[in-house]
């Protein structure tokens, strides 16, 4: 499978629809994503679009204006069972708060796939998603093989209490348990979000007067706290997650270390595969757990493609991916 990422800057769009160029006659796919400040949640809306036009279909974009609003999310639902399209590609915001939400699109009897965070409830199509702790884990290996297995490490949390945070750090904090050499000197949330990193690393540095790595949860927080350490003249290992545009530039100019990858293209491609396979009564792989690639300045090449430029699995792909 071609697992090359990028990053493509589209227009924002405010929890609106926009179609891709697809025939008039093809199914509607809602595709549902957290946010539009991420952009991780880009890649997977362009890979949706992909696979959509690929299959004749067109795709109907649900994001919250207010990054991962539960009651924004919450109306979007009420609004796409009232327009009732074909399928549903389907992010919760909150892995537990939108089961009712999931469970609203079940009675209205619209297929939906769940990819990203596994829902934890609701009956799905299929699973498209990726294991968070592996990714956590392996990154944080990376970090450490840097620093020889010692330092002074910080790290930056996501959102508390969701599923990808929990998981990502339960990665970072066994990896830190596999060298005794390395100290963890605090563990605070940033929200997935740039700004709220840099201050959260602004204030680290003011009470910490050695930090030797700095783990965080997603590329955008990663930046931040490198923005930080430029404004404060310090040095420091940083790693990110999602392998976006932004994350291969630092990695090539020499700004972060490493950025841990789980394909959101290759997601939004294979939900919305399995979403229009469903419909069109064909073989569905119920559940993909991609695996993480750790992307460096040894491997960046095949990720610093362009969006517009990767190609979609295909079912045989997604297959074996399946099987494994």
């Amino acid at each position: 499978m071609k697992q090359r990422l990028g990053y493509l800057a589209l227009p924002l769009v405010m929890a609106a629809a926009f179609t891709t160029q697809a025939r008039a006659d093809g199914e509607t796919i809602a595709v549902f994503t957290k946010n539009q400040t991420n952009p991780f949640f880009q890649t997977v809306r362009v890979g949706a679009d992909n696979m959509a036009k690929s299959l004749n279909a067109k795709t109907l974009q649900y994001i919250p204006t207010k990054p991962d609003s539960i009651p924004e999310q919450l109306s979007q639902i009420e609004d796409v069972v009232v327009k009732k399209p074909s399928a549903i590609v389907f992010t919760p915001v909150d892995y537990k708060a939108m089961v009712p939400g999931v469970e609203k699109i079940n009675d209205a009897k619209i297929p939906v796939v769940n990819i990203t965070d596994r829902s934890a409830g609701g009956k799905f199509v299929s699973f498209i998603g990726a294991d968070d702790y592996s990714l956590g884990l392996e990154t944080a290996r990376f970090l450490l093989k840097a620093l020889s297995g010692k330092g002074n490490i910080v790290i930056i949390e996501g959102v508390k209490g969701s599923l990808t945070n929990v998981d990502r750090v339960r990665g970072f904090n066994d990896a830190l348990k596999e060298a005794p050499g390395a100290k963890l000197l605090a563990s605070q949330p940033g929200n997935y979000q740039r700004l709220q990193a840099l201050q959260v690393m602004e204030n680290l540095m003011q009470s910490n007067a050695q930090i030797d790595g700095v783990l965080a949860a997603n590329d955008a927080m990663a930046v931040g706290a490198i923005e930080a350490l430029d404004g404060a003249n310090r040095k420091a290992q940083v790693i990110g997650i999602n392998g976006t545009k932004e994350a291969i530039d630092a990695i090539k100019s020499g700004k972060l270390l490493a950025s841990g990858d789980y394909n959101g293209f290759a997601q939004g491609c294979l939900g919305t595969m399995m979403a229009i396979r469903s419909l069109r009564d064909q073989p569905v792989v119920k559940e993909i757990v991609l695996k993480p690639t750790v992307i460096t300045k040894d491997n960046y090449q095949p990720f610093d493609t362009p969006l517009e430029q990767r190609t979609c699995p295909t079912f045989e792909e997604a297959s074996k991916l399946g099987a494994k």
